[in-house]
């Protein structure tokens, strides 16, 4: 249990010290600072030019493009002052989800620059794109609502079958365990602000696919689609999603590609997502997000 707790609180906050990266004011016309190494910008526009000859779903497409990369948690912790972190060398969960997302906007819209792409990442990582720690979307919830609210994706959910069961969110993990987060402990005024974000966050109810229902690979298949984002709802107090990927469909069923601390790399999971989750009895089922858009070519 310790080691799937530690997962958990990785994938959440993204909260440990990563390589030596610099900062560069004035990549784009904002008063805000990106971190990264040469060799991601050099990545990112290699990725993002390259895409221009892929066919099939640019989602699932970027991210096999990551596959075996180093799972490194905590990787947005760097600095004194929050700053947006480009780093496709070490990916955690949600920073792999991001940056799958981030480079499937930019191949959708034809732009091919490290510019656009940082541009894109903003504005997944922070809610209105204001690069701040208490706008960061430290819920994948959080994250969900915002950018359901932006239009960039949609959250795929009826009272149909099989989306059997509902959550409904209550968080305050961050606002009640502060000490674990070494930003709250150098600034404990911002908690408030947190808590604020918490309290907004809780009492939102969502349908979701309870994990004994992925056995149904008919009535998934129709519903899941290849690329779609999927969020594993918890039953941890104060949390709401345990861990997030993207759907692959296989012919034994439904696979997550994942930045897996098991694993320790991206990796496109070898066993079925139903077998995985059943060997975690606190994640009760999966929300599934679509990006909106061309993303299947």
């Amino acid at each position: 249990m310790r080691k799937w707790w530690s997962v958990i609180v990785c994938c959440l906050c993204s909260m440990a010290m990563g390589a030596q990266t610099k900062c560069v004011q004035g990549l784009i016309p904002e008063p805000w600072q990106v971190c990264y190494e040469k060799e991601d910008s050099v990545e990112v526009e290699r990725l993002l030019l390259a895409s221009r000859q892929w066919k099939g779903n640019m989602m699932v497409n970027f991210a096999r493009q990551l596959v075996g990369r180093p799972y490194v948690a905590q990787t947005l912790e760097k600095n004194k002052e929050e700053k947006l972190v480009v780093n496709l060398r070490e990916l955690d969960c949600s920073t792999l989800v991001e940056t799958v997302t981030a480079l499937t906007l930019c191949a959708q819209q034809g732009k091919y620059r490290f510019a656009d792409y940082c541009e894109q990442l903003r504005h997944l990582r922070y809610a209105h794109g204001e690069v701040h720690y208490c706008q960061r979307l430290h819920y994948f919830s959080q994250w969900i609502a915002e950018h359901v609210q932006t239009g960039k994706v949609k959250e795929v959910s009826s009272n149909q079958f099989p989306f059997t069961a509902e959550q409904t969110v209550q968080v305050n993990f961050m606002s009640t365990h502060p000490q674990k987060y070494p930003v709250l402990v150098a600034h404990p005024e911002w908690v408030p602000a947190i808590a604020l974000a918490e309290r907004t966050l809780t009492g939102t109810s969502h349908r979701y696919i309870a994990k004994h229902v992925l056995d149904n690979g008919k009535a998934c298949r129709k519903t899941i689609k290849d690329g779609d984002i999927l969020a594993i709802v918890t039953a941890i107090k104060g949390l709401d999603i345990a861990h997030v990927g993207i759907a692959v469909w296989h012919a034994d069923g439904l696979h997550l590609l994942n930045a897996s601390q098991l694993h320790h790399k991206v990796v496109e999971e070898p066993m079925t997502l139903r077998t995985y989750m059943s060997k975690h009895p606190t994640q009760k089922g999966i929300r599934v997000v679509r990006l909106r858009g061309k993303s299947l070519r």
